[in-house]
């Protein structure tokens, strides 16, 4: 029996293949849709062809018995498909619209607006430590990311769009998987094939709105399918991967922690891209990782001042079970010795 509840990758391994496959799956779309590399400027439909993978493999998954069909209501499912949907729409709207600095820093509001919804709708609360901790890496990583800030009404209005979207999408997968019993990668089967096809509809009249091109008029080059179809592959694994930290973790610690694959992207921009590292960025990247380690000293203490107020709970529920049981054997002795 503890063979089988034991997971197949372990808490590491999982943050691992987030790291590497997001760092990855970014390195690729920057060859593939940068105009020095390929050109292939369709941000959302390629995030279609992402879902449309995803969710082939967990098409070929459940046929083969690998993973486990279960029910989760329609309505639910659509719902989270277009919130999630609207989280990819408005995010790509936001980075066409604003300044690449307010683009970071719509991206970095995201773990507030996590840890509030979170209370809001889950009645959670954060010690000090672990606010403190939330604040230097999100400070950290405005640092190293932040540069030209300009804000204008309509990319503002995407802006919040995009951060509220994302966050409920990401609460949602840890709720979903605890109500419904289901594991990550079969919840991912479920809402991949929804997103996929309502990106792949929208997508090509998305994305003709961003850069007035569309799709059928690129010329798909060897190189571009290749990148395609590794970007493609990668994907599979990042959302495999975000939906297993978010269900074993929390959508807080998934946004605090995720902040090392921006450190890791800085680093392989400078060393493959020669992409400027100045000692402001290199401050900045200190200081996140600082706060990330923070946080899960934090978050590890919590969860052991709760285990140890636990065990002296239990403590003192054996302590009082014990005193009354010792009572009422006096009371019987007594009333034993007082018929006879």
């Amino acid at each position: 029996m503890d063979s089988e509840k034991k997971p197949r990758v372990s808490d590491s391994g999982a943050w691992g293949m987030n790291v590497v496959s997001s760092v990855g799956i970014i390195m690729a779309n920057k060859q593939l849709m940068s105009p020095g590399g390929y050109g292939f400027s369709f941000a959302t439909t390629l995030t279609g062809f992402h879902f449309s993978v995803t969710a082939l493999v967990g098409w070929a998954s459940n046929a083969a018995g690998l993973s486990m069909s279960k029910q989760v209501p329609l309505w639910e499912l659509l719902w989270f498909s277009i919130v999630a949907n609207l989280s990819i729409t408005a995010m790509n709207l936001s980075l066409m619209l604003n300044s690449v600095g307010f683009y970071q820093i719509s991206k970095l509001s995201i773990i507030p607006v996590v840890c509030v919804l979170e209370w809001v709708l889950n009645n959670k609360y954060y010690s000090s430590k672990v606010i403190m901790a939330v604040l230097v890496v999100a400070f950290g990583v405005g640092i190293c990311t932040v540069t030209d800030v300009d804000i204008n009404m309509k990319g503002f209005l995407c802006a919040c769009v995009a951060v509220f979207c994302t966050s409920l999408q990401q609460i949602t997968i840890g709720s979903f998987q605890k109500k419904y019993s289901i594991g990550s990668f079969e919840l991912l089967s479920k809402t991949a094939p929804i997103q996929a096809a309502s990106l792949l509809l929208v997508g090509p009249f998305m994305d003709y709105c961003l850069n007035g091109q569309w799709i059928l008029n690129y010329h798909f080059s060897t190189g571009a399918l290749l990148f395609i179809v590794l970007s493609c592959a990668l994907a599979v694994f990042c959302n495999m991967s975000q939906y297993l930290c978010i269900g074993r973790f929390s959508a807080t610690t998934f946004q605090v922690l995720g902040h090392m694959k921006t450190v890791c992207v800085l680093i392989l921009g400078w060393v493959l891209f020669d992409s400027a590292l100045t000692i402001k960025n290199i401050l900045g990247m200190i200081l996140a990782v600082v706060g990330m380690i923070v946080y899960s000293w934090a978050v590890e203490s919590e969860k052991l001042s709760k285990l140890v107020a636990g065990v002296r709970g239990d403590e003192e529920d054996v302590k009082l079970l014990k005193d009354r049981t010792s009572s009422i054997t006096e009371s019987d002795v007594e009333l034993g010795q007082a018929k006879s």
